[in-house]
C-alpha cells in the first residue's frame, strides 16, 4: 500500500509539473504569434507610410519638368531629355529619372549615390538623411543643375565618366571638387530598400548597366543635357 501510495503521488506531481510546462509553451507560444503579429502591422504600417511618401516625392520630380524645358530652351541644351534627381527619395529607392520631353514620360530610372560626408565610405548610413554641400573635401553631394560636360576614362565601374559643371551657388565647385557621373560596381541595377545604396565621395553613381544606358543617350546628343539634383 505504502508503494502505490507514493506512486501515485509520483504520477500525480510529474502531471502537474507537465500541466505547468505546457502552459508556460502555451504562454510563450501565444507572446510569440503576438509579437508577429505586431511586427507585420509595423511593417504594414511602414510600407504604406513609404508609399505615400514615395508617391509624393514622385510628384515633386515631375513639377520639376516644365521648369526644366524651360531651362533647356532658354540655354540650348537638349530638349529631348533630362536628368531629374530627387535626393529627397530614399537611396534604396528608384530616384535617378530619365526624362523624356517628347513622350513627357519618364523612360528609364534607377538608384543613384550621394556622398557620405563624415560618415564612412561605401555605407548607407545616410540613406534618407544626407547631407549636401558645395565645399571642398566634404565628401557631400551638392544640389543644384549640372551640365552633363565632356566623356573621359574612369577607374570606377564600366571605365566612362562625365565632368559635371555646376550651374549654381550651391554646386560652382562641382568641377574642382571632381564631382563627376559614372558608375560604380557597389551599385545595385534593383531597388534595395530598406537598405540603402553606397555613399561615396559626392559623385551620383549608378549601377553599371543603368549607366550605360545614359551614356547610350549622352553620346547621341549634340547638345549638353541637363542633370538636376534637388532634394524637395
Amino acid at each position: 500500500m505504502q508503494h502505490l501510495q507514493h506512486f501515485l503521488l509520483a504520477v500525480s506531481l510529474w502531471l502537474l509539473l507537465t500541466n505547468c510546462g505546457s502552459s508556460e509553451k502555451q504562454n510563450a507560444a501565444a507572446a510569440l504569434k503576438a509579437e508577429q503579429a505586431q511586427l507585420m502591422a509595423d511593417s504594414l504600417h511602414l510600407a504604406d507610410s513609404l508609399r505615400v511618401a514615395d508617391s509624393l516625392n514622385r510628384t515633386i520630380t515631375l513639377s520639376k519638368v516644365p521648369l526644366a524645358l524651360d531651362f533647356c530652351k532658354k540655354n540650348n541644351y537638349n530638349t529631348s531629355y533630362c536628368f531629374l534627381v530627387n535626393m529627397r527619395i530614399h537611396s534604396g529607392l528608384t530616384r535617378f529619372f530619365v526624362w523624356d520631353f517628347n513622350k513627357n514620360a519618364v523612360i528609364d530610372s534607377g538608384l543613384v549615390s550621394h556622398g557620405c560626408g563624415k560618415l564612412p565610405w561605401s555605407g548607407w548610413f545616410s540613406a534618407d538623411k544626407p547631407v549636401f554641400s558645395n565645399t571642398h573635401e566634404s565628401h557631400t553631394s551638392s544640389l543644384g543643375k549640372y551640365r552633363v560636360g565632356k566623356r573621359d576614362v574612369s577607374q570606377w565601374g564600366v571605365g566612362i565618366k562625365y565632368y559635371l559643371y555646376g550651374l549654381e551657388s550651391t554646386n560652382s565647385n562641382a568641377l574642382e571638387r571632381q564631382i563627376v557621373f559614372h558608375s560604380w560596381n557597389m551599385m545595385s541595377e534593383t531597388e534595395t530598400y530598406p537598405y540603402g545604396s553606397p555613399e561615396g565621395w559626392g559623385c551620383p553613381a549608378l549601377a553599371n548597366e543603368f549607366f550605360l544606358r545614359t551614356d547610350s543617350l549622352l553620346q547621341q546628343s549634340n547638345k549638353p543635357i541637363l542633370m538636376w539634383i534637388f532634394n524637395e
